[in-house]
């Protein structure tokens, strides 16, 4: 069960935060949750309000982040252009409230005279009418130009932000990659929205500046209006000190009050309950839950689970704003109402005052009211998006932040090989006390390794499963650094070669193989990534790899995707249709608001997805007429066929391979061992015995009893 959900703005700051340090931390209960948030602190002390100066202190370390972001959206294609002219509707949407006021007070003036000498000035009341009829289409005009500019300008920002994420993903070594940390500062930067964190973080500044250009505009002609009316400011003060209210009202419940915060639930009825609904709704289950009869059973504990929680129970951020959005009595919600009614009070006894001011009097009250109404939330919305502000560019120097994380593979410097033709005859591979350990764990992977292959030879590292044999493979590509020891290609240490160019000699097919979400061809022809790849070399490298066959009888053959990365969508299909787009409908996909999403993905057998694999590794080794690999390392490239496809692919490899240096990892002792020029038998992370096959079984040791094991299965 997912018990614990992270806030999606992940602090930057460094140290720890604990639950259980009641000095820093408030505890609160929220319906079965456990809410623990840090108490704000700033320069060593705490006071009220100091969570927010945080965030403002935050924004200069930013800054230059922002600045940096500028420079780069300046190299989009026209997007400076678009950007001026979003700037520029910006502010006419912000000066023409405050023209549309000013017209507001001067039809207010009209009626004063009116009222006052029994005339009105037709001319001038026409032209301020179409004045301000003027400015509310014109406001719906910039309305819709802002629109139409801000579209294409979204799309731009967001293509470019994505090569700089993309950039910042494929940059990073397997080690790096692996650490959670890392994830979640990728995650962070990489939250997705509409228009993503430039476009974000430029409407949120523009938004912010107009606010403010258009407080100080309307602020003006408020000011000019109320010093004409009667009890102007006064109305105006009880306007503003109502929105007062309301703002303090509302944003005393609307977030959590500190940056840092944890929520777990503890109770162990709801977590049951939770589990209890994955059960019953996931398909993996469905299976066992039908086989064991399990519906009643499941059904009675379900019910006495959720008897038992009652009403406490629901999803953390569902239950959190229902507990601060409902409505608490207070003295500030007490006279929230009474003071909505102060200005008609106010204005009823002017008007018993003054009776002939009456007709004044109430289109001032209603201008007064529409206006500092308008006046208090525009106010409001610039002090909600300063504090927003600060949140942003943090978020803007977590983008950059995620293209400077050092990896923790060091590239070397020294160029390999020196000789491209000398590689292909075959690289030399000598480990020299080599120990390691996985990231994050104690336990020895492999322990004290030494062995030395010639160019050219064949090695088969063979071992019960876990014993190290695929580790000696990663450590042969630098996916990690070794702990104790060293490694020497062609004479050279490892670690002193240029990654690229070591990477580039070599070509690896792991056990823990994957296929990635493209066609079967583009899965093919990644296996030499260069421009130069064609069809045919594609076909003959499936063909290498026992693939080609199952291929063609695909529906869409080489163009057939095994994990499609975009589904098709459809919905109110008569029953009988079975195909779509070229592709079978499945009806049984997930629903979502108005239609199916259907996945139309290829399901092969395991060997079938080992043969794609294979001829992905044979594409850049044997098809690719450029080649300069020297090195083929397989691991248990047979672990999903059936023993006519093993032998035919030892086969095959042995004939192509023609002198590069083979490096084979397997459990199974078959065929390939007695070609081999030098055998590793591993077990619990050490090398037990190594040889020829020959040599070995005269030893009579570990590998000649497994090898006999495994071969009187085949004896009558």
């Amino acid at each position: 069960m997912k018990g614990r959900r992270r806030n999606r703005n992940v602090s930057s700051r460094t140290g720890i935060f604990d639950p259980e340090d009641v000095k820093r931390v408030k505890h609160s209960t929220v319906g079965v949750w456990d809410l623990y948030e840090e108490k704000p602190q700033v320069l060593g002390f705490q006071f009220p309000g100091s969570s927010r100066l945080e965030h403002y202190l935050e924004m200069s370390r930013s800054l230059p982040y922002v600045w940096r972001m500028m420079k780069d959206i300046s190299r989009v294609k026209n997007c400076w252009f678009l950007l001026t002219l979003y700037i520029a509707v910006e502010l006419g949407s912000a000066v023409l409230p405050a023209a549309s006021l000013w017209y507001s007070g001067q039809l207010l003036h009209i009626v004063q005279t009116a009222v006052d000498t029994r005339t009105v000035d037709t001319n001038l009341l026409m032209r301020i009418s179409f004045g301000r009829i003027g400015c509310a289409i014109v406001i719906r005009l910039l309305s819709f130009a802002k629109s139409a500019i801000s579209y294409p300008l979204i799309a731009r920002l967001k293509q470019h932000y994505s090569v700089h994420l993309f950039h910042a993903r494929a940059r990073l070594d397997l080690p790096t990659f692996e650490d959670h940390a890392v994830q979640r500062q990728l995650e962070a930067a990489s939250a997705s929205s509409r228009g993503g964190i430039a476009w974000d973080t430029f409407s949120m500044v523009s938004s912010a500046v107009m606010s403010a250009v258009q407080i100080i505009t309307q602020l003006s002609v408020l000011m000019a209006i109320l010093r004409e009316q009667l009890d102007g400011p006064l109305l105006a003060a009880i306007g503003l000190s109502h929105s007062v209210f309301e703002w303090l009202f509302s944003t005393k419940f609307l977030s959590l009050d500190s940056q840092v915060w944890a929520a777990t639930t503890r109770n162990q009825d709801y977590i049951k309950m939770q589990g209890m609904k994955r059960l019953v709704s996931n398909p993996k289950h469905r299976k066992e839950f039908v086989a064991c009869n399990l519906e009643e059973f499941c059904t009675k504990q379900f019910k006495e689970f959720t008897d038992r929680v009652g009403d406490k129970a629901g999803d953390f951020m569902e239950v959190l704003r229902e507990q601060r959005f409902r409505d608490k009595f207070s003295v500030v919600s007490l006279m929230k109402e009474p003071w909505r009614a102060l200005p008609q009070i106010v204005f009823t006894l002017r008007a018993v005052q003054y009776p002939s001011s009456i007709p004044v009097s109430l289109a001032s009250l209603n201008l007064i009211q529409q206006t500092t109404d308008s006046f208090g939330f525009t106010v409001f919305r610039f002090i909600s998006q300063f504090g927003s502000i600060a949140d942003q560019l943090a978020t803007v120097r977590k983008l950059y932040d995620i293209v400077t994380i050092p990896n923790r593979i060091q590239d070397g410097t020294v160029p390999f090989p020196e000789d491209t033709q000398k590689v292909k005859a075959g690289i030399l591979i000598e480990f020299r006390n080599v120990s390691f350990r996985y990231p994050g764990t104690d336990a020895y992977a492999i322990r004290n390794v030494s062995f030395k292959l010639s160019s050219g030879q064949l090695c088969v590292i063979v071992g019960s499963n876990g014993s190290g044999k695929s580790t000696i493979l990663k450590l042969i590509v630098r996916l990690y650094d070794v702990d104790e020891g060293e490694i020497l290609i062609d004479g050279l240490d490892i670690r002193t070669l240029k990654l690229a160019d070591l990477r580039r000699t070599v070509s690896v097919l792991f056990q823990d193989y994957t296929h990635f979400p493209l066609s079967i061809r583009d899965n093919i022809a990644l296996g030499d990534p260069s421009d130069s790849v064609s069809d045919e070399h594609v076909r003959l490298a499936a063909k290498l790899g026992g693939a080609e066959e199952f291929i063609e009888k695909l529906p869409e053959g080489f163009d057939a995707y095994l994990e499609r990365p975009v589904n098709d969508y459809y919905s109110g299909l008569p029953e009988g249709t079975r195909k779509l787009f070229g592709r079978p409908v499945d009806f049984g996909a997930v629903r979502f608001a108005g239609g199916i999403s259907g996945q139309n993905d290829v399901e092969l057998s395991g060997g079938q997805m080992q043969r794609l694999a294979v001829a992905r590794s044979f594409m850049r080794s044997i098809v690719s007429e450029d080649s300069a690999v020297g090195l083929l390392l397989f691991d248990e490239p047979s672990a999903s066929l059936d023993p006519t496809a093993e032998h035919d692919l030892f086969a095959r490899l042995r004939e192509l391979r023609g002198n590069k240096t083979m490096v084979f990892s397997s459990h199974r002792f078959g065929n390939l061992t007695r070609h081999a020029d030098l055998i590793l038998y591993m077990n619990d992370s050490t090398i037990v015995e190594a040889g020829t096959h020959d040599v070995l079984l005269k030893r009579q040791g570990e590998y000649a009893r497994i090898w006999n094991l495994q071969a009187q299965a085949f004896l009558p």
